[in-house]
């Protein structure tokens, strides 16, 4: 019998979580996903270490001013790794734009901008790229702006069927809900223990898909930020997921027959009226867990795009 990986690829795509570029040749995923974390660990490695170098040079032949200089270098350098990547995999690599944006409509279309001309310099079209922006009600009206532009984009860090259904209503071509930061909040403010069929982050995946699939909405769902293998084949069937390469191995080792969880049933039900920023706010009010993990993963990302930024400050 086929390893867990192997048929789980014949039912979901898979994407790769990591900036490393061992893992993403080792498990040959369609897609790759980054992120600021993931580029601070990269910038660690053998392969990136020349690539910050180069990119802080660039960044000084770009500009005389320091706070442009950082930027532009911490730009050049998340793009050098994306192209590096996008040579692994046949489909498209995500790059995101900087969480300190995550409230400035104009400023993430700006960003995400030249996040695509930096690409273009190094020969990367739009077709192999996605732009991640946090799914906050600014970064939303900024994906339905460079949608129409043809950039297209994978909204982040999602935790509610709300900000699934405005990213659909903006027509952005991917979200990725985020399974394991639920799990966590649940199992810190229940004190319980839940099971792959039990898990709160799996059960919303589930309810965005069905109603994605419900409604006819074209937006790719991408289960994200998973804990185990367990919620991983629970969601198996979902359009994408993208894993660590932790769990792509562990996968990779175990055998049986893989339950395929999530079927496309066709459209069953006029699409709703979209969603108002003023409902779209509430609902997130509403939800103590939404709320916590946005604002949290926010934060956390911010941080560690201030490392990098601080690792690059230390070379200029």
């Amino acid at each position: 019998m086929k390893d867990l990986l192997t048929q789980l690829k014949a039912v979901t795509t898979v994407v790769v979580d990591s900036g490393d570029l061992n893992a993403i040749e080792q498990f040959r995923p369609v897609d790759a996903t980054t992120n600021p974390s993931l580029l601070l660990n990269a910038s660690q490695l053998d392969f990136a270490k020349p690539m910050l170098t180069a990119a802080i040079a660039y960044a000084k032949t770009q500009s005389q001013d320091p706070a442009q200089q950082l930027a532009l270098a911490s730009d050049k350098f998340a793009v050098d790794v994306g192209t590096a990547i996008s040579k692994l995999v046949p489909g498209r690599v995500s790059t995101e734009v900087d969480a300190r944006l995550s409230f400035d409509t104009a400023a993430t279309i700006a960003k995400a901008r030249q996040l695509v001309a930096l690409y273009q310099q190094n020969g990367i079209g739009t077709d192999r790229i996605l732009i991640k922006i946090a799914s906050t009600w600014e970064g939303i009206q900024a994906a339905k702006v460079l949608e129409q532009e043809g950039i297209q984009c994978n909204l982040t860090l999602l935790f509610h069927l709300a900000q699934a259904r405005a990213c659909a209503e903006a027509g952005v071509y991917l979200i990725s809900p985020f399974v394991g930061r639920i799990l966590d909040w649940y199992k810190a403010n229940t004190k319980q223990d839940y099971t792959a069929e039990t898990d709160p982050g799996v059960l919303s995946v589930r309810e965005i898909y069905q109603f994605f699939k419900q409604h006819g909405y074209s937006t790719i769902v991408m289960g994200a930020s998973f804990r185990n293998i367990g919620e991983v084949l629970a969601l198996a069937g979902c359009d994408r997921l993208t894993i660590s390469p932790a769990l792509l191995d562990e996968l990779s080792q175990q055998h049986g027959e893989l339950a395929v969880k999530l079927q496309d049933q066709g459209v069953t039900s006029a699409k709703p009226a979209a969603l108002t920023e003023q409902q779209f706010r509430w609902a997130l009010n509403e939800d103590a867990m939404a709320t916590e993990k946005l604002a949290d993963g926010i934060r956390k990302f911010a941080i560690d795009q201030r490392k990098l930024e601080s690792l690059i400050q230390s070379q200029l």
